[in-house]
């Protein structure tokens, strides 16, 4: 019966690799692969835990801390890149103005009109002032191109600090793990799901602040 001998090699060769495949589907191979980009959209999206969450996963050395760091730079960049154009193009759009009509928003101009320069480059480490400071500076006769220097220089400084923070604090996690002795599949999957958490509420936060 070759057909039938070989019919199973088959399968059982076939079933082999589709084990391998699955094995090799672990959690450190989806965020080694994926780490870098879920940084990057993280801090687009949230900010300071994503790119905590990025060196803290940099620190298990599932992804290297530079590119951590310009994941997080990068999309901090480009996500106040995106409001500042927002608010420079469509300042008299409706969604703009509901946004005009928040104190935080007033706030922010009359820092902006004190201290242009030093509200430009501080105004991410500012709890509160995270999304509406660059949509109010597009609003305002800030250049483009001064608004892009200091933002780049701002972005860079901003996710180096906090990529430190995770990284340094990824020592006392490890710490921790080895008393306690969770698996590091439960450690990344923690990390996960309270950047997740976080994420979530800071969409529906926005969404009802529109």
């Amino acid at each position: 019966m070759p057909s039938c001998c070989g019919s199973s090699g088959w399968k059982g060769e076939g079933g082999t690799r589709r084990r391998d495949a699955t094995r090799a589907m672990t959690i450190e191979a989806i965020i080694a692969r994926w780490g870098v980009a879920a940084v990057f959209a993280g801090t687009m999206l949230e900010g300071e835990t994503a790119v905590i969450a990025g060196g803290l996963i940099a620190h298990q050395g599932l992804i290297a801390w530079p590119l951590a760091l310009a994941a997080g730079a990068l999309g901090s960049f480009l996500a106040d890149q995106f409001f500042f154009a927002a608010g420079r193009r469509y300042r008299d759009r409706p969604f703009v103005q509901r946004w005009m009509q928040k104190r935080a928003f007033a706030k922010a101009l009359s820092l902006l009109e004190r201290y242009p320069v030093g509200f430009i480059f501080a105004f991410r480490f500012l709890y509160g002032f995270r999304t509406v400071s660059p949509l109010a500076i597009g609003t305002s006769q800030v250049p483009a191109a001064t608004f892009v220097t200091i933002n780049a220089l701002a972005a860079v400084l901003w996710a180096s600090l906090f990529t430190a923070l995770g990284y340094w604090f990824g020592e006392a996690v490890t710490e921790l793990a080895g008393r306690l002795r969770p698996s590091r599949h439960t450690l990344l999957m923690g990390v996960a799901v309270v950047s997740g958490g976080v994420a979530i509420f800071q969409i529906i936060r926005w969404w009802k602040g529109r």
